[in-house]
């Protein structure tokens, strides 16, 4: 399971520590409004959290793909039946996933990788290369995963594979964020998924655009957030073919690409919980999803394919 958006902030281009590296199959922008942080006015210091936040994505990347044999999750999925100790990123990214899983009653569940493979979702970003695993036939979701919080294992109960797509940019953005806590203000922005705090250079809450589902180069709405992470989840991103089954947000009940939203955005305090709800929202529905979001604690907007638009109360919408 994986989501896609592109909304993004409307932040000034010219402060001195603003940076974007290609990671995790996107662009990651950091940026840092005011050159001083709260506690490290030394530039050298400046430089070195922002280097540790980006080191966050490839962490979490080497942990969570399921596009390298090596990562971390595909070794476990060669290991059905064993009790398998991981790291804290991983125990962390599949545990809070599994919580989803749960609350949404499986319409939200990340044993649907091999899925995401047999459809057609299964090319390595950085290589081009397409990614084959021999897997048993047989219907899995997310009860055939058993985690033991004292001894950090994860125990697969049938051969499956992990798509952590919905959470693990979500855990890294918050990772970041983590590690420029020493700034009043900043954003990080992962191909749309954002993490804004403080202000922006005009000291302002910050602006987000969320991406209009049928028109290219348009807003759909716009919202202003402080200290908030924003996600949309769309059905125009990631496509195996031009036709409404073409898009890679599954609804796992069924194994069919969800296909009563166009898009569904998120507000929270973190990234992966925005992450997580807006690919959830998007394959319960507006009605279902809006209810999932107040019941969540969450601000947000689902968009039906004829333009409908459903949104919690307190949805700070500028349009």
């Amino acid at each position: 399971m994986a989501r896609s958006s592109p909304p993004y902030p409307k932040h000034a281009t010219d402060e001195p520590f603003r940076r974007t590296v290609p990671l995790m199959g996107t662009f990651v922008t950091i940026e840092v409004v005011g050159s001083a942080p709260l506690r490290c006015p030394d530039p050298t210091e400046t430089n070195d959290a922002i280097n540790r936040a980006f080191d966050w994505f490839h962490r979490v990347e080497r942990c969570c793909t399921r596009f390298d044999p090596q990562s971390e999750v595909m070794q476990i999925a060669s290991r059905a039946g064993v009790a398998v100790p991981v790291s804290a990123i991983l125990f962390e990214a599949v545990q809070f996933a599994l919580a989803v899983a749960v609350e949404t009653g499986g319409a939200f569940d990340p044993t649907v990788g091999y899925a995401m493979e047999t459809r057609g979702f299964n090319r390595e970003y950085r290589t081009g290369q397409l990614v084959r695993t021999a897997m048993p036939a047989g219907a899995v979701n997310y009860r055939d995963v058993r985690l033991d919080d004292a001894e950090k294992t994860i125990t697969l109960l049938r051969p499956l594979i992990l798509d952590l797509g919905a959470v693990a940019k979500g855990l890294a953005i918050d990772l970041a964020a983590r590690e420029l806590q020493t700034f009043a203000n900043f954003a990080v922005d992962a191909g749309g998924d954002l993490y804004l705090a403080g202000s922006n250079a005009k000291g302002e809450p910050w602006s987000v655009g969320i991406r209009h589902p049928r028109r290219d180069q348009e807003l759909l709405d716009s919202v202003r957030v402080s200290n908030r992470a924003v996600c949309t989840s769309g059905d125009y991103e990631r496509r195996t073919s031009p036709g409404p089954d073409g898009h890679h947000i599954l609804d796992p009940r069924t194994g069919d690409s969800a296909q009563s939203v166009a898009s569904a955005t998120a507000i929270a305090p973190t990234a992966m919980m925005t992450d997580a709800l807006s690919t959830a929202a998007f394959v319960l529905g507006p009605a279902e999803g809006i209810r999932l979001f107040e019941r969540m604690g969450v601000e947000g907007l689902i968009v039906t394919p004829s333009l409908e638009r459903f949104a919690t109360k307190g949805f700070p919408s500028v349009f």
